[in-house]
């Protein structure tokens, strides 16, 4: 049997990590020090080390001062010997445990790993059915003692971290670096869209997901007592790690199955309040010759190529007569002609309610402006329809240029719902309008809202175009004003100073580095990695679940960098952007102020070159250690004379953003304008 210290294993880019160095160095390491820890696992190639020895050697050579933690547990998860998703049900089974039986957890924590392992079962098994019902229904399986023995050194750590954070917290962050570090592995619906269909959907008793991924759909769902969340999902993992999230989340009875929804629906027998659904899209191998007589199908037999109006009407009947159904879609449901029939239907017996055009985005494939859908299951004592409320979202409020303001898209999307729902009518130009059911049934049905939407109102055009225009010209004046001076002299002939890296920065103590959680206080403004990137100002919100002060929150002077990529990007906060909450795939510097200009931090980390030099890439994705960014190593005065041009950059920088922003609104209103006859050709 492996020993419990032996095994998590880390490989040579965990141990870089961990001692704030290359992998190089690491290489380095194992060819010059005879006592270097030798592989257990993994290949020639990609050899794995147990995390422990590891620890100790880097300890003992004076590499190592203290592991974090966060990092800690993340390694013992990330490096298990049954991977990742074995790891985060074990540790989700172990915080259920301690979240709802602490007595029980410090019982069986006093005795040793091996009896630990041998006990926990027994108490997991309680708290489980006590969590998620009989064991024949349930998708969370109570693993063996065997099985438990491995996991050992990462419960004991999850639980030494959940006295920090508390057991849903730290569930949270050990999933999303997860999901973080291996986002192709899971369909992810972010927080903004998934709350925006959460509110849409409304307060329910009982909500389903029939395709719950990793839960997010349902755990945006707004809470009421007495409420029941079930999910459902083709892979166990999956199915397992929703109902783990969910129980960690809230009080709410908690049901998830894992088997195939279309083929094998597990709740054939029961109706939901709500049904909320981020399905597969482009599913060809959905069940189409199985299901060809399934009584589901009542508004016509979907195409092979229209999976997602299968998963349309499976969410209809799943509901209760009145309730709502809310589909993120692609939008090619909206207009494809093998699917005109079923929508045409949809909109006859007054299923389908709204079709709301997000913008580009906001949720992956990030490509594609999705849909989401709003439906209504039809029944006696439910009145028809008021037509269908078409939502063009990318012509929402936004920030200033490319960056799109979710909180205000999100507003605007939930104002022209809630007047729809509530009056039946719901008509703002360029944004939002309630068409009649018949004007939708020609020969296409197309539902997309950007071919129904009449442009914005003329009025005062010539006018805003003016603004714009003017707006534009003090912005290009001012880029001219601001456009850098080359440096005198020859640059080749100037000594090069000596570098430093982050890492060694902050083992030294000139600066601290802090990873974002994407959560705060309910209401908080969300800095992105996006917003980083395009030197917007924060557009995300922090939901009021994911409160607690261990929240990342930005003050003057830090430096954020996204980790995410592979551009050469670093931001400093400065007083409009103070106080927002970190979001994922950030890293945030707090320098020294009496070792670290910011600017001439953020300055040297957005070099090209250090960049390529501290990333790793896997397939077409690319990872930056942060830690393995290069800097000179100066004192405060000799720091300044980069401090000022790079902000003299940033500047320069801002002002073309701005000029690049009002070029293109100019050029699009002036287009609109003489195509849509609102502005005279001369």
């Amino acid at each position: 049997m492996t020993p419990p210290d032996k095994s998590t294993e880390v490989t040579a880019a965990g141990i870089a990590r961990l001692a704030g160095v290359g992998r190089a160095a690491v290489s380095n390491w194992r060819r010059r020090h005879g006592d270097f820890p030798k592989p257990v696992g993994g290949t020639d190639t990609s050899p794995a080390f147990a995390l422990a020895e590891v620890e100790r050697w880097l300890r003992a050579q004076g590499k190592l001062v203290e592991v974090p933690l966060r990092e800690r547990v993340w390694q013992q998860l990330a490096g298990h010997p049954a991977g990742p998703s074995t790891a985060l049900t074990h540790t989700g089974l172990a915080l259920l445990l301690l979240r709802d039986r602490p007595p029980a957890w410090l019982a069986l924590s006093a005795v040793s790993d091996e009896r630990l392992a041998a006990l926990l079962p027994e108490a997991l098994d309680e708290a489980v059915t006590a969590r998620f019902g009989i064991r024949r229904r349930r998708a969370v399986r109570v693993p063996e003692p065997a099985e438990l023995l491995p996991s050992v050194p990462l419960l004991r750590g999850a639980a030494e971290l959940a006295a920090e954070l508390g057991a849903r917290r730290t569930y949270e962050f050990l999933l999303g670096r997860q999901l973080d570090a291996n986002p192709r592995q899971y369909t992810l619906t972010p927080e903004g869209p998934a709350a925006l269909m959460a509110q849409i959907a409304g307060p329910a008793r009982t909500v389903l997901d029939p395709a719950c991924g990793t839960g997010a759909l349902l755990r945006a769902a707004p809470a009421r007592p007495d409420q029941y969340l079930y999910g459902q999902d083709s892979a166990p993992e999956l199915a397992a790690l929703t109902a783990l999230r969910l129980a960690l989340h809230s009080d709410a009875t908690v049901r998830t199955m894992a088997a195939d929804t279309l083929r094998a629906d597990a709740y054939d027998d029961r109706r939901a309040d709500a049904v909320l659904c981020h399905p597969p899209f482009n599913e060809r191998n959905w069940g189409h010759d199985e299901l060809a007589y399934d009584p589901r199908w009542t508004y016509g037999f979907p195409a092979r190529a229209e999976s997602e109006l299968a998963w349309v009407q499976h969410a209809l009947a799943r509901l209760v007569d009145g309730g709502t159904a809310v589909l993120l879609m692609p939008p090619a449901a909206a207009s494809r002609r093998s699917g005109r029939r079923i929508r045409a239907d949809l909109l006859r017996r007054g299923a389908l309610r709204a079709v709301i055009a997000l913008p580009a985005g906001v949720a992956p494939p990030y490509n594609l402006p999705l849909h989401v859908w709003v439906l209504r299951r039809p029944g006696p004592a439910v009145p028809p329809a008021p037509g269908l409320l078409l939502v063009e979202a990318a012509g929402a409020p936004a920030a200033e240029g490319h960056d799109r303001h979710w909180p205000a898209v999100q507003d605007a999307v939930l104002d022209a719902w809630h007047a729809f729902d509530k009056h039946g009518t719901a008509d703002r130009p360029g944004l939002a309008r309630s068409v009649p059911v018949l004007e939708l049934l020609d020969d296409e049905v197309d539902l997309a809202p950007a071919r129904r939407l009449p442009p914005p109102a003329a009025d005062g055009a010539t006018t805003d175009l003016a603004a714009v225009r003017d707006g534009l010209g003090e912005a290009l004046r001012r880029a001219a004003d601001l456009n850098p001076a080359l440096p005198p002299g020859d640059p080749a002939a100037a000594p090069r100073p000596p570098l430093t890296t982050v890492g060694e920065l902050a083992r030294a103590g000139a600066l601290s580095l802090h990873t974002g959680t994407g959560t705060g206080t309910g209401g908080v403004p969300l800095l992105t990695d996006h917003d980083v990137l395009t030197g917007g100002a924060p557009s995300g919100t922090a939901p009021e679940a994911a409160a607690d002060d261990t929240a990342v929150r930005t003050e003057p002077g830090d430096v954020v960098v996204p980790v995410f990529g592979g551009g050469a990007a670093a931001r400093v906060i400065d007083g409009a952007t103070a106080g927002a909450a970190l979001g994922r795939g950030l890293t945030l510097l707090r320098p020294d102020p009496a070792a670290l200009d910011p600017w001439f931090l953020a300055g040297f980390l957005r070099g090209t070159a250090n960049h390529r030099r501290a990333s790793s890439y896997a397939s077409t994705s690319a990872r930056l250690d942060v830690r393995r960014l290069e800097l000179p190593r100066l004192p405060l005065a000799g720091q300044r004379g980069y401090s000022e041009r790079f902000r003299e950059l940033a500047a320069f920088e801002d002002a073309l953003r701005r000029a690049a922003g009002l070029g293109e609104r100019l050029v699009r209103g002036m287009h609109d304008g003489l195509t849509e006859g609102t502005l005279p050709p001369a």
